[in-house]
């Protein structure tokens, strides 16, 4: 009686599952593949001015000479300040925002690796490296990677255009989902598939999480549960990693949408 009970239940449990799954067109497939989030820079110019907001209200400008990090976030920003013409130093918690020159060579770099990925042409606008000038760095308190004590650090938002319910900030040490290039004698294809950041920071309410991808399906409802008709539009089991950019925007959208 109980192997038939337990072989019931597994069938209601599948039988359930197979039914929240939505299949979607090549079109929509398509659109969610787009990758809505900025590009991500860690290199910056000396030459270009620096701007920095202190949470007093102050103001810094000048041109940066030196960033201390901690996996990739930045917890000390040294500037020669315009007006005293000296070498000032700002900790991350006297900092509450930072608009950053993007360095040329690094620019250059990230435009090389976006060609040298297939995926990377119908995903994403190479705009998005060659016209950027600054980025901007916001104050926030996290645990790196989950793991370390909260500390307070100057982190890139990739999301401006769309950040009013879920903030998506870069993870600097971020890896890739592989994909596999082919070699001809010195001369080597361009990448095809893998290219895929595997982790973010993301701050939704007063909780800011290191979300990984292989925590995607474990967090989703802490992302979007509150949005009843985008978790029946696009529920956890169909929907990838791959998506998540766009999903945030049209999380975003729907929910503003909903508010009126």
């Amino acid at each position: 009686m109980k192997l038939k009970l337990t072989a019931l239940t597994l069938m209601l449990v599948s039988g359930l599952s197979f039914a929240q799954k939505v299949k979607y067109s090549k079109e929509e497939i398509k659109e969610m593949d787009n990758y809505m989030f900025g590009e991500m820079f860690t290199g910056f110019s000396p030459k270009k001015e620096t701007r920095i907001i202190l949470k007093d209200a102050g103001n810094v400008k000048g041109n940066a000479r030196d960033m201390d990090r901690k996996k990739g976030q930045i917890y000390s920003v040294k500037i020669r300040n315009t007006a005293t013409g000296k070498d000032e130093t700002y900790k991350a918690e006297d900092i509450a925002e930072m608009y950053l020159p993007v360095s040329g060579f690094e620019k250059g770099m990230r435009t090389a690796n976006y060609f040298n990925k297939i995926s990377n042409w119908s995903r994403k606008s190479p705009s998005k490296i060659t016209e950027k000038d600054e980025v901007y760095l916001r104050n926030q308190t996290v645990s790196l990677k989950n793991k370390k004590a909260e500390k307070e650090y100057l982190m890139q938002l990739i999301n401006p255009d769309f950040s009013s319910i879920i903030e998506v900030y870069a993870d600097p040490v971020a890896s890739e989902t592989t994909g596999v290039s082919f070699s001809m004698g010195p001369i080597s294809s361009p990448q095809v598939g893998g290219g895929v950041t595997k982790s973010f920071y993301v701050r939704k309410g007063d909780r800011v999480i290191w979300l990984k991808k292989a925590d995607f399906e474990e967090h989703y409802n802490f992302l979007f549960g509150d949005n009843k008709e985008f978790m029946a539009k696009y529920p956890a089991e169909s929907v990838k990693w791959d998506y998540f950019s766009w999903l945030v925007f049209q999380y975003t959208k729907m929910t503003e949408e909903a508010k009126g």
